[in-house]
């Protein structure tokens, strides 16, 4: 099964891909052939840290290479489910004990960023309001206990 991923977590990962490529993948080619001038590789501290970084760069590369050439980019603005919950929904919920609102974008599990307010597909958040409607309640299980939180606004904003 191909991982769901929306256009703008897809952009944002090719972004990134692009940065490694061109910026990145350069400087520590060059890092590593000025450190190798200094001579003696075994106590070169410099070279070691280039190489350690080269490698973590490389890394990446091909992760997001894979991550790319295997997931489903889906265009959040095409989808048209009304006010039910599905992957790439902005959800507004509202804390019923306290009202306090928070704002969460369901997506795929590779851009999901909680500082962002993008959850990922996996999260029990999203499991909990994947089918549900505006309006409905939905109870999720957190360190604290169980919490109950109402559906207040469903949109799809690409």
């Amino acid at each position: 099964m191909r991982a769901p991923i929306t256009l703008k977590g897809a952009q944002r990962l090719r972004e990134e891909l692009d940065q490694l490529k061109s910026v990145k993948r350069p400087k520590v080619i060059a890092a590593i052939a000025e450190a190798r001038e200094h001579g003696d590789l075994k106590e070169n501290a410099e070279y070691h840290a280039a190489r350690e970084e080269q490698g973590f760069i490389e890394g990446r590369i091909k992760q997001l290479e894979g991550e790319l050439s295997h997931a489903e980019i889906i265009d959040v603005s095409k989808l048209n489910a009304g006010s039910k919950v599905v992957f790439g929904a902005s959800v507004i919920l509202a804390d019923v004990e306290t009202d306090e609102e928070k704002k969460y974008q369901i997506v795929g599990d590779l851009e999901a960023d909680i500082k962002l307010g993008l959850i990922a597909i996996s999260s029990p958040v999203a499991r909990a309001m994947i089918g549900k409607l505006e309006g409905d309640s939905i109870t999720i299980d957190a360190p604290a206990g169980q919490r109950e939180y109402e559906i207040v606004s469903v949109s799809y904003a690409g």
